[in-house]
This record gives C-alpha cells, sequence and structure tokens, in this order.
C-alpha cells in the first residue's frame, strides 16, 4: 500500500509544449506520465483571469444576479455574492478611468475607498442604472452557459495575488511556519501599495523582501496599465488579456523538481526563456529548443498517452479498469477488479486494486479538467479501516490538484464522492476512430445483400470477355462464399458465367471490402 503513496516533493516533472497554427498544446508530466494537458486556441477568448469593461444588460432580483454584455454570443452571468464588498469603488474606478480621456491619468493611491457593501444586500441596490463595470471572468463559457463573472479583481503573481480596493494582507496556509508567516506578513505590509490588498502565495515562503518587491513591482504596473485601457473605452471590450497559459503555468508551478521544458517553437522558446531568465535566473538552463523530424508529442510519448488516457475505458497496469462516465449532473466512475490477483484474501484484493485506481483518477480529474460533482464507485469493502485508508489515500493523490477541491468519506452504499472546482470547459479528446466497415453506424451490410453486390460487378465482368478472374475477400465472407464442396456459392458462379473464378482471403480487408483481379493479378477499377 505505501508503494501508492508517492512524496509530491520528490517528483520529476516536465513541460512540453507544442506549437501549432491552431494554437499551443501545453502537456504537464510527473515522472514521465502525463497528468496535465492544456490546448490554448490561437483565437482563444473569454479565458479565466481576462479583464472586460462590461455593460449591465438586465437584473434579476429573483436570482439577485445580473446578466452582463461582454461580447459573448450569450450574456455573462453575475451574481451578488461575487460582487465584491467593494463593488461601489470599482463602479467609481471604472467610470473615473473611462472619462480619462484627456491621458490626465489620476493617481490610484490617492483614490477614495468607497465603503463596502453588505454581504445580504440586493443585486438591483448595487447596480442600479445598469452601468459598466469592470469584471473579471471567474469560469468559462461551458456548454449552453456564458461566461461567470467577478467583481473580485485580482492579479495573480509569482510569489503574491494583488487585490485592488482593500488593504488586507494575507498569508497561505499552506506555508505551516508560523514564523515564516509572521515574516512575509511584515515584509509584505511595508512594501504594499496604498489601496492594494496582498495574498501571499505558498510560492513565496523563504524569498528575500527584494524579490517579493519585484513582484508587487510588476504587478502595480500591470495594474497602471489597467487603468490606462480603460480610458476612453467602449462597453463591451476586453480590458486585459491573462497572461498565456504557457506563462501563467510556468507562473503556478514552477519550483525545485521542475527540471525540463521543451519548446518547438522559437518564439514561445525566446519568450519562456526571458521569462525564467527574470523570476528564477538559476532556473535557465533547463529550457531547450527543439526542432527534431519527429513531432515533439510523439518523441516524448504523449501521443500515445493521450490515445490511451482520453477513452470511456481507462486500463490500469494490474488488469482492473475505470468507466468513466459523465451526465449533465454529475459525473461518475467504476471501477472494476482486474486478473492479478495479490492475495488469496478479496478484501486485500479489493483494497490493492481501489489504492491503484484511486491513483489512477486523481491523475484522470486533473488530465481531463473534470469539475462540478463525481460519484467513484469502488470495489465493495468490508472493514471501516480499508475505507479510511482508501479515503486518506485519496486525499493525499489529490494533494498536487490545483484545483479547489473536497473528498467525502465512503458512503454506506460503497460511493466515494468527490467535489472539484470546475472553471474551463472539460478537456475532451476522442480516442476511437470511424470503423472502416460500418463509417461509424454500427451496421454492416448483410451477407446476402453482399452476395448480389459481388455477382453484380461478376456478370458486369463476364459481359466484358474477363474469363480468368481472382476474388480477393474478408476471411469471413470466403468461408461464407466457399462454404461446401460442390454446392459453394462461388462453384454455382463458376458454372454459370462458365468462367475461372479463384476465391482468396485477405486479412486486411474490412468485413465488406472485395476486390477483383484479372489473369495478370491486376486490380479491376470499377
Amino acid at each position: 500500500m505505501i508503494s501508492y503513496l508517492k512524496v509530491a516533493n520528490f517528483v520529476n516533472k516536465e513541460l512540453i509544449i507544442n506549437a501549432a497554427p491552431s494554437g499551443v498544446e501545453i502537456a504537464l508530466l510527473e515522472d514521465k506520465k502525463l497528468v496535465e494537458l492544456h490546448n490554448e486556441k490561437a483565437d482563444a477568448s473569454f479565458a479565466v483571469g481576462d479583464l472586460y469593461l462590461g455593460k449591465v444588460k438586465k437584473l434579476i432580483p429573483g436570482l439577485n444576479a445580473a446578466f452582463v454584455d461582454v461580447g459573448f454570443e450569450k450574456d455573462a452571468f453575475l451574481h451578488y455574492t461575487d460582487l465584491s464588498p467593494y463593488a461601489r469603488s470599482i463602479l467609481k474606478f471604472t467610470q473615473m478611468a473611462m472619462n480619462d480621456k484627456d491621458g490626465h491619468s489620476f493617481d490610484f493611491a490617492k483614490f477614495q475607498i468607497e465603503p463596502e457593501i453588505i454581504k445580504t444586500g440586493k443585486i438591483n441596490e448595487v447596480l442600479n442604472g445598469k452601468p459598466h463595470v469592470l469584471v473579471q471572468i471567474l469560469k468559462e463559457p461551458i456548454a449552453a452557459k456564458g461566461p461567470r463573472l467577478s467583481c473580485e479583481l485580482s492579479l495573480p503573481g509569482r510569489f503574491v495575488v494583488l487585490t485592488p480596493f482593500n488593504e488586507i494582507v494575507a498569508v497561505s496556509k499552506k506555508i505551516h511556519s508560523a514564523e515564516e508567516r509572521k515574516r512575509l506578513h511584515k515584509i509584505v505590509e511595508a512594501i504594499r501599495p496604498k489601496n492594494f490588498g496582498v495574498i501571499v502565495r505558498t510560492a513565496a515562503e523563504g524569498k528575500s523582501t527584494s524579490e517579493l518587491h519585484q513582484d508587487l513591482l510588476d504587478l502595480t504596473q500591470t495594474w497602471a496599465k489597467i487603468q490606462q485601457n480603460l480610458r476612453g473605452a467602449e462597453a463591451p471590450s476586453k480590458i486585459m488579456s491573462e497572461q498565456d497559459k504557457t506563462t501563467s503555468i510556468l507562473r503556478d508551478l514552477l519550483n525545485e523538481d521542475f527540471n525540463r521544458i521543451v519548446v518547438n517553437d522559437k518564439n514561445i522558446y525566446n519568450d519562456t526563456k526571458s521569462y525564467i531568465q527574470r523570476i528564477a535566473p538559476d532556473k535557465a538552463e533547463i529550457i531547450t529548443f527543439y526542432n527534431s523530424g519527429t513531432a515533439v508529442f510523439d518523441q516524448f510519448g504523449i501521443t500515445k498517452q493521450v490515445k490511451s488516457s482520453f477513452g470511456k475505458t481507462v486500463n490500469l497496469p494490474s488488469g482492473a479498469y475505470l468507466i468513466i462516465e459523465h451526465t449533465e449532473a454529475l459525473h461518475v466512475i467504476d471501477v472494476n477488479s482486474g486478473y492479478k490477483s495479490v492475495s488469496n484474501n478479496q478484501e486485500e484484493n479489493a483494497l490493492e486494486t481501489n489504492l491503484e485506481a484511486a491513483e489512477e483518477i486523481a491523475r484522470q480529474l486533473r488530465l481531463r479538467d473534470i469539475g462540478g460533482i463525481i460519484v467513484i464507485d469502488f470495489i465493495d469493502m468490508k472493514l471501516p479501516d480499508n475505507k479510511k485508508k482508501l479515503q486518506e489515500a485519496m486525499e493525499e493523490f489529490m494533494k498536487p490538484d490545483r484545483a479547489k477541491h473536497a473528498v467525502l468519506p465512503i458512503s454506506k452504499f460503497g460511493l466515494m464522492q468527490i467535489t472539484r472546482q470546475r472553471m474551463r470547459p472539460e478537456v475532451n479528446i476522442n480516442t476511437s476512430e470511424t470503423c472502416p466497415s460500418c463509417g461509424g453506424t454500427g451496421k454492416v451490410t448483410s451477407t446476402l445483400l453482399l452476395e448480389d453486390e459481388i455477382e453484380k460487378r461478376l456478370h458486369y465482368l463476364t459481359t466484358h470477355s474477363h474469363r480468368n478472374l481472382l476474388l480477393m475477400v474478408h476471411p469471413i465472407v470466403h468461408s461464407h462464399l466457399t462454404k461446401g464442396w460442390f454446392s459453394s456459392i462461388y462453384k454455382k458462379w463458376k458454372r454459370k458465367y462458365k468462367i475461372d473464378l479463384k476465391v482468396e482471403a485477405n486479412t486486411s480487408y474490412h468485413l465488406i471490402e472485395f476486390h477483383f483481379f484479372d489473369e495478370h493479378d491486376e486490380e479491376i477499377k470499377f
């Protein structure tokens, strides 16, 4: 069991970046295993973190929400709870920045923060008059739903997150040392610009004042650019894009375990290298440019892993397998036992299979970016201790997952429920190919009709003076046509058309494929 509980600190991480005309594919490997796959399309818009100037179109008091036009085909959704306590300050700032058309940008440090709105208020009290408002994409458009918005603006950096309009400093609870949290809080409180709150990220642990200060300076410059872009803007319009996914993944993941970045595009290579040199100069040598003839995803075994990981059925080394189903309300994962057993004890076999499945399920959730409610039907176990071990293992496997999640104990029906934050549409890659026999319909021509079709072609050939013919067919059809020594179908055709006809099987043919060849072994085209 211990073999399944890997220590995240020693995971070997690689980032493989494949640039193509349609966009950029980014694969994250942990110990050579694909755990995340991101696809940044060339025309991507409405990504999480993008800032838009939106126009309030409709207030829905019953939902305590508003529909906002941000330029998407469907109006985006803004709930009162996502307004931010400083919603009035955001509205005031937006109007001031938009009206600053002469270029004399006001000093944000002197901006007067408005009183906070109350938690139990009404949206029509805040957005009365349907104003223009600066909003951030909280969730990308999913299925028939437009984007979900937030007014709680945040600008993420390498070590800190800048939150305009408040002056709160918070330190990540994942930094376990109370002394370190106190140190970071004191540093950030001293260097924090006025009218900005700061969230200190886990990556800030052990960092110096100068490193934190530089990160803050970069983010305040970004805010100044947002302020500049709002000048004279017309709603709806994009004010600022989140960094490209390559940069944002590096920002969030780059640590001492990240030991290789491979890029097949020179421009992305140069941009990525300059970014790394700026944020982590000691890691600059880990990036390499790939220009071999083999596709970069093929070279690192990613294509094969994608094909084997995105189907409805996912096979495990022990012979066990997962069935992953999606419904409108939730995802369902069924765990099925394999053919390899570690012992004759059924309970022990169930625990081992469930632990193996748990590790793969945690990987699948990250890989497919599955969100919402996930229900897992593990193999039944009777002992409460084993159920607890499985839950603890699942929590351990889910630790590297950056999405917010919660793992519930196994219910009396043997089901585990997981909730996972969903901000983007699920990654769904079709790993099946269209059947050449049925064309994807699941049905093929009846053998009787196939006989008629072959005979029609045969009749045509005999009327055009073909007397020596070879018919090549699938082995099953060959068996059907040659069954019976004297009464076989092909013998009847020989007698009927007075020709020399041979029938041979070809294993490379699909079921209803057939071809005629003349006496020179050349295929006859129809």
